[in-house]
């Protein structure tokens, strides 16, 4: 028979243990506090800040909002949407489609990659190809600069295919985008205007989601490369489609200008969406190398030189598009956390980052 004394005591080990546990299953994302949604509904990604960290711009097709494929808006990150079925500004100009939006240095317009010069209609997305998961890479995207009012006020590229995947250096200088008027998917950099156009990236694959250091001295970005021919073969039969499978990238970082490129990761899968921590010195990402069913992405941080691999998010099966505040204090990325049963969303969030 239990001693009375310990069968009071039982309670409160349990109220410890329990209050252990839960306190343990919350540090599961300890780089990341007070997090907040930003969004509710449909597909939100690739938000990123606006110079002065008010703002984010970010692509999204909440059908809530009368979206067929994704378009251009921007959230005051200090409230977030509150009516999921109320319809923000618009950037973009409601047509065509968009991606990969990029507030000037100015935080009054925001540049992004669209369509819609060449078709109202949206572009249809990828379809399987061999059973491949493949994403469309169309060659009528162009780059524009718009207003907060969605006001066109300049076109960045008109070369014959694709070019999109721009960001801006944090020292307002310098543009890095992606394009195709070479024939492969290589990194290009350009001056604020548009004008003094530079290929940086040469070897075959597709080199794209790039992003400038603090300090803008280094890119880092996501690659494919090959282990074989027959790889090749398959990567330009799927360009000549205007397609890319996605599912082998790893990250590499290089200079400004190109120069000294290395490879960061050597961890299998899709390694992606990459993002230079506020140090300099490490890099954010999203992966699934962990994953045996592929389609489980997480955050993860890793030293420039490959080191120090580690992993910042441990909830749901999808986190990706992490950006940091230009103070280095807050962090924006997309998840599937907190959805209901059944539900697909990804949506923005923001949350106070600690080192």
């Amino acid at each position: 028979m239990l001693n009375k004394r310990i069968l009071l005591f039982i309670p409160t080990i349990l109220i410890y243990l329990t209050g252990h546990a839960q306190e343990k299953e919350k540090n599961k994302e300890p780089h990341l506090k007070n997090i907040k949604q930003l969004t509710f509904g449909g597909d939100n990604a690739e938000a990123y800040f606006s110079f002065d960290d008010k703002y984010a711009c970010f692509q999204s097709n909440n059908p809530a909002w009368g979206l067929e494929c994704d378009q251009i808006f921007f959230v005051d990150v200090r409230k977030g949407l509150k009516d999921p079925k109320t319809r923000p500004q618009f950037i973009s100009t409601g047509q065509g489609r968009t991606t990969c939006s990029f507030f000037m240095p100015d935080n009054k317009h925001i540049l992004y990659a669209s369509t819609h010069h060449n078709d109202v209609k949206c572009p249809p997305p990828a379809k399987p190809y061999l059973n491949k998961y493949l994403w469309a890479i169309y060659n009528t995207f162009d780059i524009f600069v718009a207003d907060r009012k969605g006001k066109i006020t300049q076109q960045l590229t008109s070369e014959k295919g694709y070019d999109a995947e721009a960001t801006i250096s944090p020292k307002g200088d310098k543009i890095v985008f992606t394009s195709t008027r070479n024939g492969d998917l290589d990194l290009y950099v350009m001056d604020i205007d548009g004008k003094n156009v530079k290929q940086i990236t040469t070897e075959l694959g597709y080199d794209g989601g790039a992003f400038f250091s603090p300090d803008g001295s280094k890119i880092v970005f996501r690659a494919s490369r090959f282990e074989n021919e027959e790889e090749k073969l398959e990567y330009k039969k799927l360009l000549s489609m205007d397609l890319v499978a996605p599912t082998n990238m790893e990250i590499f970082v290089c200079n400004a200008d190109g120069s000294d490129l290395k490879q960061v990761t050597k961890l299998g899968k899709a390694n992606w969406a990459p993002y230079f921590h506020p140090s300099g010195k490490k890099i954010i990402f999203a992966s699934n190398h962990h994953s045996q069913r592929g389609y489980d992405f997480q955050l993860y941080m890793i030293n420039l030189d490959g080191t120090g691999l580690e992993r910042i998010t441990d909830n749901s099966i999808f986190n990706a598009f992490p950006m940091f505040s230009h103070d280095g204090k807050k962090i924006i990325f997309s998840s599937n956390r907190n959805n209901a049963p059944g539900s697909r969303d990804t949506n923005l969030y923001i949350a106070d980052w600690q080192d």
